[in-house]
């Protein structure tokens, strides 16, 4: 027999030469890929409540924010869509393309967006309001306040 060892048992385990350590960064890593895998998966972060923001999510699942709720410039903005205009500024109504694709996926034209004034910004600042559907009585609205980079859904 080889080695010393009986037929039918196995070889002893063999220790890297890097020694038990490797094998531990090893186990971490795989421990928090799997972590980072489950949530990923499951979508289980904490989600951050903003200021304003209605107590959850819509019933789409988007995160909301009461008219009320919104900047006072918001409100203003929100009444003048409603109201079809005048608004202030050239490019208010104009094509909002959802190139983030962080609202629903619609048809080309069919989202506009409109500034919502930032008080002591030189240009249209970053805050805006994207509403979807009929230009005076649209689907949804949602106010960015990040330029973009997330949306709140405007419930009354």
């Amino acid at each position: 027999m080889n080695s010393g060892l009986r037929a039918g048992m196995a070889s002893p385990l063999k220790i890297s030469p890097e020694g038990p350590f490797m094998a531990r960064v090893a186990a971490l890593k795989f421990a928090l890929t799997s972590c980072l895998l489950a949530v990923a998966i499951t979508g289980c972060l904490p989600a951050v409540q903003a200021p304003g923001s209605v107590d959850g999510p819509d019933a789409g699942g988007q995160a909301a924010v009461r008219v009320a709720d919104l900047p006072r410039q918001g409100r203003e903005t929100y009444e003048l869509i409603r109201q079809g205009g005048p608004f202030p500024y050239d490019k208010d109504g104009s094509v909002f393309f959802n190139r983030e694709r962080l609202l629903p996926i619609e048809k080309r034209g069919y989202w506009r967006e409109y500034t919502v004034r930032t008080p002591e910004s030189r240009d249209r600042g970053a805050r805006r309001i994207v509403c979807g559907g009929p230009v005076r009585e649209p689907h949804a609205c949602f106010y960015t306040a990040d330029h973009y980079a997330s949306f709140r859904k405007i419930v009354e």
